[in-house]
Order: C-alpha cells, then sequence, then structure tokens
C-alpha cells in the first residue's frame, strides 16, 4: 500500500499543515483524527490497516489530514470566540487545502468523510454545511455539541458549527436535498460514552427525512478495535 507524506504551508491558519496519504485512486476519503489526535493516529491504531484491501484494490484513497483541536476547542486559554474562529480558519485549510488536492489527484468531483469520537463532529459539522461537496459521511461514535468547549459563550459561530442546535431549524430546500444525497453511516457501541448522543443524531436525521443507517453495536465500547471493525463492516456502503 503506498503512502505519502505531505507538509504544506497553509495561508488559512499562517503555519504549515502536515498530512498522510494512502493508496493511488479510488475515491477520496477523508478521515478525522480524535480529539486533539495527530494526523498520524488514523494509521498508527489501524484504521488504515483495516481498510487495506480497498486502498489497494483502488477503490478509495485515504487523506489523513492533521487536527488542530488543541490550539481551537480545546485551548482554554482563549477565549471562546477566539475558540471558534480558530476552528473556522482550520476548517478553511480542510475545505480549500485538502479537499481541492484530495480532488486534483483523484479526478473525482465529490468526497467522503470519517471520523471517530470528536473526529465524527468534525465530519458531521462539515457534511451539513457544505453538503454539495460530499458523497459520504461515516461517523464512528461521535460527539457532536461543542457547548462544553465554549463555557456558556454562544454566537452566530456558535450556532453554525453546532449541528444539535442549527439541524432542527434547517428548512433550505437546498441544504436538505443535497444532504439527502450524501450516504450516511453512524455507528456506536453499545457500552459507548455517546450512544446516546448518537441515537439523538440519529432521530434528528429522521426528523427531517434524510436517509442514514444507523446501528448500536452489540457488545462495543468507545476504543479503537471496535471502530476498527467498524469502520471495515461499512465501507462496502459508500463504493
Amino acid at each position: 500500500m503506498k503512502e505519502f507524506y505531505h507538509k504544506f504551508y497553509t495561508q488559512y491558519l499562517s503555519r504549515d499543515f502536515e498530512m498522510l496519504v494512502f493508496g493511488e485512486a479510488g475515491i477520496p476519503l477523508i478521515i478525522f483524527p480524535t480529539s486533539k489526535g495527530k494526523y498520524y493516529e488514523v494509521k498508527d491504531y489501524g484504521l488504515i490497516q483495516a481498510l487495506e484491501n480497498f486502498v489497494e484494490e483502488g477503490k478509495i484513497k485515504i487523506y489523513c489530514p492533521d487536527s488542530i483541536d488543541q490550539m481551537s476547542w480545546y485551548n482554554y486559554i482563549i477565549h471562546p470566540s477566539d475558540r471558534v474562529k480558530t476552528h473556522l480558519a482550520y476548517e478553511r485549510v480542510i475545505l480549500n487545502d485538502v479537499i481541492e488536492f484530495a480532488k486534483f489527484e483523484t479526478g473525482i468531483e465529490k468526497v467522503g468523510l470519517a471520523g471517530c469520537s470528536f473526529g465524527a463532529y468534525h465530519a458531521l459539522n462539515l457534511a451539513l454545511k457544505y453538503p454539495d461537496k460530499f458523497s459520504s459521511l461515516i461517523c464512528l461514535s461521535g460527539t457532536y455539541d461543542i457547548k462544553p468547549h465554549i463555557f456558556g459563550f454562544y454566537d452566530d459561530d456558535c450556532y453554525f458549527n453546532n449541528p444539535f442546535d442549527y439541524m432542527p431549524n434547517l428548512n433550505d430546500s437546498w441544504y436538505l436535498d443535497n444532504i439527502r444525497k450524501i450516504k450516511i453511516i453512524i455507528g456506536v457501541g453499545e457500552h459507548d460514552f455517546y450512544t446516546n448522543e448518537n441515537r439523538m443524531l440519529s432521530e434528528l436525521l429522521h426528523s427531517k427525512h434524510i436517509e442514514h443507517f444507523f446501528e448500536i453495536r452489540q457488545n462495543a465500547y468507545h476504543d479503537w478495535p471496535y471502530w476498527r471493525e467498524m469502520l471495515k463492516d461499512y465501507i462496502i456502503n459508500i463504493l
């Protein structure tokens, strides 16, 4: 399996940014690390190995960008408004640098998104805000509420980056029609910290008539061995 390391300067953060890429062809799939995770985390914990056959067969090409959660949502030294603004700068990196690079490399116009735990937040939030850019979404054991990271502060940027707040009020036909075109898969363990949160997400999607697959996997917890199994099982449904 071919592995590529990329390091580039991004104007959106005014710093270098790192990313691993696996494979040579196929549907581009961006996998976000968990909270404060690095670009190599997904590889180190075996998610890439779990998808090795799909990568080697040229069905998917995986992009693993760095996270800057420690500078944004988890940076409790700065004001909450600055945490959100830093997150929005990261979002621009993903949209304008990572996604455009993946589209250029693969020649495929829409990309897939995936993530575990807080990585699932990044994947979901992007897919809901820019649904015309994505073909699939896989969220594993996600936590989707950013209010614990803003300490009671709230403004429009907070609202538009908290899916549980903006989704109930989302009635714009353009957004809903495009979201309904995305293949959405949500998986969580029976004994996970966030089982109820993922059930709430599924119910919210149902309320908007957004088709998706939702599984509460029996005897599974909030941990990498279960995410490896789930991602391997789910990936066939987005090809």
